[in-house]
């Protein structure tokens, strides 16, 4: 089991990740918006980050920094329905997982267990 930070601004899509990852066996904290996310972090470990690129406040790259700022072991995977911004979070985080909204909840939990197992 994995501790799982969730930084996600679309409140069901949130949802639906958090209960798949919690079925999985994953402790999961989940935010709205990377300020919450970078909140978090400054109380909390973790395993993984996983978060969404584009959110109100702090955006996805952002919250990753700071989160491997804190603990440069924590993995790291990202999830954005936008093709640009996702090669430009691959460049600025080159260890990350980018995955290509919409994923199926299935596939998103099937990588994390392999990044947590890595």
């Amino acid at each position: 089991m994995a501790r799982i930070l969730l930084a996600e601004d679309d409140y069901s899509l949130r949802g639906f990740l958090k209960r798949a990852l919690e079925r999985a066996g994953h402790d999961v904290i989940d935010c709205e918006n990377g300020d919450d996310a970078i909140d978090a972090l400054e109380v909390h470990d973790f395993d993984l980050l996983l978060t969404d690129i584009v959110m109100p406040g702090a955006d996805g790259i952002e919250v990753a920094r700071t989160a491997s700022a804190r603990d440069p072991a924590m993995k790291i995977m990202f999830i954005s329905g936008f093709a640009a911004v996702a090669l430009t979070a691959a460049q600025a985080s080159p260890q990350a997982k980018v995955l290509a909204k919409p994923v199926h909840l299935k596939d998103l939990v099937d990588e994390v267990d392999r990044m947590i197992a890595a």
